[in-house]
């Protein structure tokens, strides 16, 4: 069963832009990665989210053991105001087989 993160991005206010484009100019690489179903980044008032689903835990491992991701944190981890608050889920599918859990 895939593995769904949500990741929570603070840049600290005069860094929002730099941040998002450092994780914009990642995501073609991520998404070469094995196992990556989706690394879909989202904006909101002053935080970047990225929702993302992976085949399996190897693959999240895998990820987050790799180059693309560590060389992405180490070039943004002055930029933020907070450390990457990351949460891994399961679905609990409910309802609407279709809008119940992302797919």
């Amino acid at each position: 069963m895939s593995i769904t993160v949500v990741a929570t991005i603070t840049p600290k206010p005069d860094r929002l832009d730099a941040v998002r484009d450092a994780f914009v100019q990642a995501i073609p690489a991520v998404h070469e990665e094995d196992g990556c179903e989706l690394y879909a980044l989202h904006a909101g008032k002053g935080v970047l989210v990225m929702v993302e689903r992976w085949r399996d835990g190897a693959a999240l491992e895998a990820h987050g053991a790799g180059t693309t991701f560590n060389q992405l944190s180490e070039g943004v981890k002055d930029d933020l105001a907070e450390p990457l608050q990351v949460h891994i889920l399961e679905a609990v599918p409910a309802g609407d087989d279709a809008k119940g859990a992302l797919r």
